[in-house]
């Protein structure tokens, strides 16, 4: 696939929805792009060759009138992708859930243009499908989304901590995080944490500095169970906000303990993650999980007796995966019935082993069937979508998808990606995003990503956020 265009803004937009095509249809195309502006129009030109086909197409678009530059931007990018898409789409005879749309937060999307007033919240899901080419499913799943997040506020004293722990029992075939083995890092846990207190300690003065009010904390990773529970204790201690939730990831059951929760129910913890993926011990073996769907099984039986708000990972379309396996294991997470069920399409992501592997998985439409028959099967159950996301290289162009019951949404999560609210990141590969709503502007600072940077260079990490907070 060769791409050219003389808009170089343009071209990342065109070679991503060029990618969610069929990949087989990619080979060897060539497609040249070509945009000019003239008055209040904005063309577009297409040429495709494939093989020996060499196909021209042309697209008029009539831009807004008192457009700013930022605006006018967005509007460029729509136009070319809306024009390629529908190139495309009769080219191959083919569509896509999500239209047009390349972009990780859809429901992010649909808010910005109900808050800006360019589109109307009643006719949301009609305006998706008409000017993004989204399908009428995708659509309502936005609108359904939307009507669940109403636990967003707009305040730029609200913070949320985010802690990473960027480490792992093993690594996954698809996982591409900057994670690291336990085995190869045990040494360093100790020295870790102490540097990771030493940024808390830190960050505990910038909200003091700037009378921020935290409103979430959330420990990440990687597994953060990894960790000894006086490893957990020593970070926990420090974290002393007075939080109505507080989210820490227990992914791989096989390192939950009694002794572990024991701790993280002692210092306020109020919401964990137990995440099967799968409940096909082939799959889990195949994958790199050395877990049991007995230890899954275990591990939320314990943490029930704790009073944890439970969330569950599952993933749809790990290699050797059947529909009826998928299907599967929908009925497994809806007998256990936990307060979250997070939905994932399984993404090849660059720096994964399993991008480099040559097996056998689900074709996008049979992918795209078997997931929309679970989510109408979740929503049946009572559960309803509160956050959504997509990646690049996800099967099909699908999504992720949060589910929750009984009001249990996580908010950490629709805060990060809705972004709407600032949050103050720590540890090696950490993100902190600072919000300023009234300004509708987002800035990011980042931590060094590998633990040997970050503990050898934790005093310019602190003076980094420091300076970011100021």
């Amino acid at each position: 696939m060769i791409v050219k265009t003389n808009r170089e803004d343009l071209e990342m937009e065109i070679i991503d929805l060029l990618r969610l095509f069929d990949k087989s249809k990619d080979d060897g195309i060539t497609l040249f792009h070509e945009e000019t502006i003239e008055n209040d129009i904005c063309v577009n030109s297409f040429t495709i060759i494939d093989g020996e086909k060499k196909e021209i197409v042309g697209f008029e678009n009539v831009i807004p009138k008192n457009l700013t530059d930022l605006k006018l931007k967005s509007f460029r990018k729509r136009f070319v992708k809306n024009n390629l898409y529908d190139l495309l789409s009769k080219k191959y005879k083919q569509t896509l859930p999500w239209g047009s749309l390349t972009g990780i937060r859809p429901t992010k999307l649909a808010r910005d243009l109900i808050e800006s007033g360019e589109a109307k919240e009643y006719i949301i899901t009609e305006y998706l499908q008409k000017q993004f080419r989204v399908s009428a499913k995708k659509a309502q799943l936005v609108a359904k989304t939307l009507k669940n997040q109403k636990c967003i506020i707009r305040n730029d004293n609200l913070v949320d901590i985010y802690v990473n722990i960027p480490i792992c029992p093993t690594r996954c075939l698809y996982c591409s995080f900057i994670s690291n083995e336990l085995s190869k890092v045990k040494d360093r846990l100790n020295i870790y944490v102490d540097c990771l207190i030493k940024e808390i300690q830190a960050t505990k003065k910038i909200i003091f500095n700037n009378s921020y009010v935290v409103r979430n904390i959330y420990i990440g990773g990687g597994t953060p169970s990894v960790l000894s529970e006086d490893l957990l204790e020593k970070i926990l201690k420090e974290l002393t906000f007075p939080v109505n939730e507080f989210t820490v990831e227990c992914g791989r059951p096989d390192t939950i303990t009694r002794e572990k929760l024991e701790v993280l129910k002692r210092y306020g913890v109020t919401r964990i993650s137990i995440n099967p993926q799968t409940f096909c011990e082939a799959t889990l073996k195949r994958i790199g999980r050395n877990h049991k769907v007995s230890d899954v099984l275990n591990a939320y039986s314990l943490a029930l007796e704790y009073g944890f708000d439970v969330n569950m990972d599952l993933i749809a379309g790990l290699p050797g995966e059947s529909k009826g396996q998928i299907t599967k294991n929908i009925n497994t997470i809806l007998e256990l019935a936990p307060e979250n069920i997070t939905l994932h399409t399984l993404s090849l992501k660059n720096g994964s082993v399993l991008k480099d592997q040559k097996i056998k998985m689900l074709a996008d439409k049979d992918l795209e069937r078997v997931l929309q028959e679970a989510e109408d099967k979740i929503m049946e159950y009572g559960y309803k979508p509160y956050y959504l996301y997509r990646q690049k290289n996800q099967l099909g162009g699908l999504e992720n998808i949060g589910f929750f019951r009984d009001d249990k949404v996580c908010v950490f999560n629709i805060d990060s990606m809705e972004e709407t609210s600032t949050i103050i990141a720590v540890g090696a590969n950490a993100a902190s995003k600072r919000i300023f709503n009234y300004e509708n502007r987002i800035e990011r600072s980042f931590n060094v990503k590998f633990i040997d940077d970050y503990i050898a260079q934790i005093d310019k990490m602190i003076k980094r956020k420091q300076e970011f907070f100021s």
